[in-house]
């Protein structure tokens, strides 16, 4: 079974569905131009619900050390994960400043993307591997887009990683043995619209990825 990384929680009921259905990472989302979005003390809330064992995610875009710091401060993370243009110098600046494992997640749409792979793998600690947002995107990611899984064929990486972009209960299966993948990352996929989680779609995509 693949493991599933369920992002941009926000509600109570969210967490619950996706803690019974097996997910081994729970994403919170500290990017205010996201319809996910949480505060840190809302996010402390609802972590307050979440079995050891199952990592808590952060999800955050460009930030700066204060965005870091305070955030930590209230909310117990377990993992970061920088989902803007973060350099690979940036990356291992923030896992020195908060002494936590990061996550970078990598834009593909071509061949000339998978490079960053290699880069970013020589200091992050796992690599979401998504689909490049367009140009004119507000959101970095969570936008349903799919990019063209045969780039990833046979291929290896430095770190642990995680497939991305445009994973919803029907195809989840398919990327899954298409790529290797051995962990998934869904947002809008199980989503009724946009940040509205729906727990049958959780269930439906946790137990499709086994």
């Amino acid at each position: 079974m693949a493991q599933v990384k369920i992002c941009g929680l926000s509600d109570p009921a969210s967490i619950e569905a996706a803690v019974k259905a097996g997910a081994t990472y729970l994403g919170f989302v500290f990017f205010p131009k996201s319809p996910r979005a949480v505060t840190p003390e809302q996010a402390a809330a609802l972590m307050a619900a979440v079995p050891v064992g199952i990592a808590k995610v952060g999800l955050f875009v460009n930030p700066s050390d204060e965005q870091l710091t305070t955030t930590l401060a209230v909310a117990p993370l377990d993992v970061i994960q920088l989902h803007g243009q973060e350099s690979v110098d940036r990356v291992a600046q923030v896992k020195e400043l908060t002494g936590l494992p990061v996550m970078k997640a990598i834009g593909i749409s071509g061949p000339e993307d998978l490079p960053a792979l290699i880069d970013y793998g020589l200091v992050a600690d796992m690599l979401l591997v998504d689909a490049k947002a367009p140009k004119d995107a507000i959101l970095p990611g969570g936008n349903g887009l799919v990019f063209d899984w045969r780039l990833l064929v046979g291929r290896k990486w430095l770190r642990p990683w995680l497939l991305a972009g445009g994973l919803t209960p029907s195809n989840v299966a398919e990327a899954i043995r298409l790529t290797g993948a051995r962990g998934v990352d869904v947002s809008s996929g199980v989503e009724s619209e946009p940040g509205i989680k729906d727990a049958n779609l959780i269930r439906s995509f946790i137990s499709a990825a086994s």
